[in-house]
C-alpha cells in the first residue's frame, strides 16, 4: 500500500517562452488572497528584497491557475525562489517544480539580443525547490566553442547588446588584480568574434584565474564572456574541460558560478 505524501509544499509546472515569459500552472489549490512570487536570494551578508509578485494568468486548460512572469520588466540578476505567499503576516511556502518545459530556450544563442541583456532560466535548487536564474548584464559575449592545446586557448563569441567596431580587443584579467589585464586581436565577423590567447604562466609563482572579456571597441566598456543564453542555470559541472601543461603549469578554461568563462592556472598540473 502507498502511503500518501507528507510533502505540504505546493507545486506547479513552469514553461519558458522563447522571449523571457514564464508561465507557472500551481498544482494543487491556492488558498484566497494568496500570491505567487519570486524573492531574491540575498548575497552574503545582505537582507532580502521585496517580493517580485507574479501576474495572474488564465485558467489552464485542465482548471488550475497560472501565473505570469512576463518579460518586462527584468529581474535583477541573481538567483530567486519561487514562494506561495499565504497572508498579510508574511507567512509563506515554497514551491517545489513538477515539470519544467524550457525547450524554447535551448537554441537562445541563435537569437540577436538587444541592450540591455536579460535572460531567465527555471530551474530546480540542490534541495528541490523551483527557482529561478536570472542575469541582466548591459551587454554580453554568449562564448561558443573553445579549442585547447597545450600551447593556447581559442575562443569563439558572438556579442549581444554591442557592435563590434574599431579596436575591437579581447581581454583577459586577473582576478583581484584589475590593474593586471593582457589585451588580444580579435577577428571579427558580423556580431561574431574568435581570438587565440596564448597560455598563461603563473604569476608570482602561485595559483590564479584570469577572467575572460570582449572589447567591442576601443573605446567601449569590456563585455564578459559567458553561456547565459539557452536552457541551462549552471553550467560549471556541466561543461568540463580538460587540464594542460604548460612550462610546468596547469591550464584549465572553465566556467564560473555565474556561467562566465574563466582561465584557472595552477603551479603543477595535478595541482
Amino acid at each position: 500500500m502507498t502511503r500518501p505524501s507528507t510533502d505540504l509544499h505546493p507545486r506547479a509546472d513552469c514553461t519558458a517562452d522563447a522571449d523571457g515569459r514564464l508561465t507557472f500552472a500551481l498544482l494543487t489549490p491556492v488558498p484566497d488572497g494568496a500570491r505567487p512570487a519570486l524573492v531574491r536570494r540575498p548575497g552574503k551578508g545582505r537582507t532580502e528584497g521585496e517580493p517580485h509578485l507574479l501576474t495572474p494568468g488564465p485558467v489552464a486548460d485542465d482548471g488550475r491557475p497560472t501565473a505570469v512572469l512576463p518579460p518586462l520588466p527584468a529581474l535583477r540578476e541573481g538567483r530567486w525562489d519561487m514562494f506561495l505567499l499565504t497572508g498579510p503576516d508574511g507567512a509563506r511556502l515554497r514551491v517545489r517544480p513538477r515539470l519544467r518545459d524550457v525547450r524554447a530556450l535551448v537554441d537562445g544563442a541563435l537569437r540577436d539580443r538587444t541592450a540591455p541583456v536579460a535572460v531567465r532560466v527555471p530551474y530546480t535548487t540542490r534541495d528541490g525547490y523551483l527557482a529561478v536564474r536570472a542575469w541582466l548584464r548591459p551587454a554580453h559575449a554568449e562564448g561558443g566553442p573553445v579549442a585547447l592545446d597545450d600551447r593556447a586557448l581559442t575562443v569563439r563569441a558572438r556579442l549581444h547588446g554591442a557592435e563590434p567596431g574599431a579596436g575591437a580587443s579581447a581581454v583577459l584579467r586577473l582576478r583581484g588584480h584589475p590593474g593586471t589585464v593582457r589585451v588580444l586581436p580579435v577577428d571579427v565577423d558580423g556580431r561574431d568574434v574568435s581570438f587565440t590567447v596564448p597560455h598563461p604562466e603563473p604569476v608570482d609563482g602561485g595559483d590564479h584565474v584570469w577572467d575572460v572579456f570582449v572589447r567591442p571597441a576601443e573605446e567601449a566598456p569590456p563585455v564578459r564572456v559567458g553561456r547565459l543564453l539557452d536552457d541551462l542555470a549552471d553550467r560549471k559541472h556541466v561543461h568540463v574541460y580538460p587540464r594542460v601543461t604548460h612550462r610546468g603549469a596547469g591550464v584549465r578554461p572553465y566556467y564560473t558560478v555565474d556561467n562566465d568563462l574563466s582561465v584557472a592556472v595552477t603551479r603543477a598540473a595535478d595541482g
